[in-house]
């Protein structure tokens, strides 16, 4: 029989919040479920190991894509399926596979959905599962609050890139896979591992999160009008046609800035760095998503 773990940031809230989510799991037929609550998502690892030394072979993660993120980095390579209840705010990769914000709907997809196996990468060590970047991509992510993001969607992206337009360029250098890519000014850098890495915002148009690859997209506006037309493109999921944007694809790339720079993992806020080494690492993380029966009803 699967033994059910359910892993919570007790500040994050969904439909009837955990009440309801320990009703929903009772009435599924697990009444007695590992049950781990935490303050804060650099708490989730200590427990998913307590979990999985439990004996838990399902891992339900209660939360935001910090939360999520941390289970994933905890969980990568070992074969135990993640299912996502999205508690949270941005919710990004819930939504690239289909999870709705619904307490019943997530806990029948963890309980009775397909099983996904998708990549994940790491940049600097740290895994992520949407996307990672550095520089203006990092200052927006940061300053995008998490109300700002739940109330105005991804306008509150755009109104928190804005307000950084005036940020000046670094020298950079970047690899792909051994081989120069690119040499010169940079305003941001972003790897993306799904097709939605921004909320609502289609930056990497057709990205797939089992192809084995990354995709990365260099941008080198300078002025506040350059970057304008980047963020509206943006907007509209049409960055890649942007004169401003450089992208492509592959299993490594390595960064290095001419100063410290700020960057984000699945949108959370790492220490300035002056290198960015990232790494495919294919086939490695277990998702919960629905079966064609739960897609069909999602909407009902």
């Amino acid at each position: 029989m699967t033994t059910v773990a359910v892993i919570a940031h007790s500040a994050k809230t969904m439909g009837g919040g955990l009440a309801q989510l320990r009703a929903v799991l009772e009435q599924s037929g697990f009444a007695q479920p590992l049950w781990y609550e935490v303050a804060k998502s650099s708490q989730v690892p200590e427990c998913v190991g307590k979990a999985t030394k439990d004996g838990a072979d399902l891992v339900f993660i209660w939360g935001g894509d910090g939360t999520v993120r941390m289970c994933v980095e905890s969980l990568a390579g070992s074969g135990v399926p993640i299912a996502i209840l999205p508690a949270g705010t941005g919710n990004l990769l819930a939504r690239n596979v289909g999870v709705p914000q619904d307490i019943e709907k997530a806990v029948a997809i963890g309980l009775h959905g397909d099983r996904r196996e998708i990549d994940t990468a790491t940049v600097n060590g740290n895994h992520f599962a949407i996307m990672a970047g550095g520089g203006l991509d990092a200052l927006v992510m940061r300053d995008a609050s998490d109300g700002m993001k739940e109330r105005f969607g991804r306008v509150a992206y755009l109104w928190s890139g804005a307000r950084h337009l005036g940020a000046k360029p670094v020298k950079a250098t970047i690899d792909l896979e051994g081989r120069r890519f690119y040499k010169g000014p940079i305003t941001c850098v972003l790897f993306g591992n799904m097709s939605e890495v921004l909320g609502g915002i289609e930056v990497f148009e057709g990205s797939s999160a089992d192809d084995g690859m990354i995709e990365m997209g260099v941008v080198s506006a300078k002025s506040r009008t350059q970057w304008l037309r980047t963020l509206t493109r943006a907007a509209v999921g049409r960055v890649e046609g942007s004169p401003f944007v450089s992208t492509t694809r592959g299993t490594s790339m390595t960064v290095e800035f001419d100063q410290r720079v700020a960057y984000e993992v699945d949108g959370s806020e790492q220490k300035p760095t002056r290198k960015l080494k990232v790494k495919v690492m294919p086939k490695s993380t277990t998702l919960c998503v629905p079966n064609s029966d739960q897609l069909a009803n999602q909407d009902k």
